[in-house]
């Protein structure tokens, strides 16, 4: 017998790592709570309240569950959600509504998970669980089974109004986007790089993306394989500004002046200036790279020393003690690999020597951009800059907080 179907009137979310943030704890969690009105806008939630510990949504009658909760495993600070249906805190609401759930539902054991947040409620956590859950042990003949039960029956005890529910699906744990400043991230359109960003996002930074193409020397795959990049990682950060840098006319520059080996350091310290310059613009406090020690020629240690010289911002790896196929893994459970792995015409492909230096010495690469007018070819990238923008401002109000 199939069970009947009552819709849930709210949601909970509940949340781990901001719980230890101490004092700064409410600015993580208001930012949290207006992520999550962002997030599901136009979705039939009416309202969101800040009770100690959670964060609840009232939902509307005619609110769309699966869709706000496809949304909110993007948004991260969730540790777990959860649909629920509020009901009145008294021991004959509690049973009311449980006996109406679990109507139809098919299950030999279950537990009762009771919480009691509001300790004027007369009964402890403990004495609900045995009161409740002898109710349902009569109501259905099913067997208490504290370990590994067919159904667990959550109960949130919370004054005025408490909240029952039956699942807990994860959310994407980590801090809420706009809690960790602003960082410009180097988007390739390859497989790292929108990993990096992911995890930078995941961190609480809101990630403006910049992205180097050889446009018209290669074709325009890798600028469009960016901007797809770049729309798919607004699921988790809802505004993006994707900003799309000519980069072949100083790569050629640099072909004419600088010795073969050292090419793909100074390609990359190149892009470093420009990217810093895009993140002045964007207020950011630090640049985001995919790199990851060893994977490619232009990722030595001394390669990275080398590169990062060039910069006056910080350079934030997120990935560098990671393997390829780790990598792999997480960009297929994000949903970027599938585009990552489309063919186009890398930036860094072009003009390629043979034997890339693996070890360029500081001194080597000073003195082959002594050759280069730094200032003049960091200012024709700029000049070439492209700006595209995703995603909409939102004009929900914030949300409520209760004591």
């Amino acid at each position: 017998m199939e069970a009947r179907v009552i819709n849930p009137n709210g949601a909970v979310v509940h949340y781990h790592e901001i719980a230890l943030k101490g004092d700064n704890r409410p600015l993580f969690i208001r930012q949290l709570a207006g992520n999550i009105r962002r997030a599901t806008e136009h979705l039939g939630v009416k309202a969101i309240e800040i009770p100690r510990g959670r964060i609840v949504l009232y939902l509307e009658e005619v609110a769309q569950w699966d869709r706000i909760a496809d949304r909110l495993r993007k948004v991260f600070g969730i540790a777990n959600f959860s649909p629920v249906w509020r009901v009145p805190t008294q021991m004959p609401a509690f049973k009311k509504a449980v006996s109406g759930l679990i109507d139809g539902r098919s299950f030999s054991s279950f537990r009762l998970a009771a919480r009691r947040a509001f300790k004027g409620y007369p009964l402890t956590s403990m004495e609900v669980n045995q009161k409740l859950g002898r109710f349902v042990q009569d109501l259905t003949g099913a067997a208490v089974d504290l370990d590994n039960p067919d159904l667990t029956i959550y109960l949130e005890i919370l004054e005025g109004e408490s909240l029952i529910y039956f699942e807990k699906p994860r959310g994407p744990g980590g801090l809420p986007v706009g809690a960790g400043g602003r960082v410009a991230s180097l988007l390739s359109g390859g497989i790292d790089s929108p990993v990096a960003s992911y995890l930078m996002m995941k961190r609480g930074c809101r990630a403006a993306f910049i992205h180097f193409h050889s446009h018209p020397y290669l074709s325009r795959a890798s600028a469009e394989k960016a901007e797809e990049l770049a729309e798919h990682l607004t699921e988790y950060q809802f505004e993006s500004r994707l900003y799309l840098v000519p980069f072949g006319e100083v790569q050629r520059q640099i072909v004419l002046s600088a010795p073969p080996a050292l090419r793909v350091v100074l390609y990359r310290r190149f892009m470093l200036r420009i990217a810093e310059e895009v993140a002045i613009r964007e207020k950011a406090g630090a640049l985001v790279t995919g790199e990851s020690l060893g994977q490619v020629a232009s990722q030595t240690l001394e390669n990275l020393a080398a590169i990062e010289e060039a910069s006056n911002l910080p350079i934030l790896r997120p990935l560098i003690g990671s393997d390829k196929e780790e990598i792999i893994v997480l960009s297929k459970k994000i949903g970027t690999f599938p585009i990552s792995i489309l063919p186009d015409q890398d930036c860094c492909r072009l003009f390629i020597p043979p034997h890339p230096s693996v070890g360029a010495r500081i001194e080597d690469v000073r003195r082959a951009e002594s050759r280069l007018d730094i200032h003049g070819l960091v200012k024709l990238g700029l000049e070439g800059l492209q700006l595209k923008t995703f995603g909409a401002i939102t004009t929900a109000g914030p949300p409520r907080e209760t004591p």
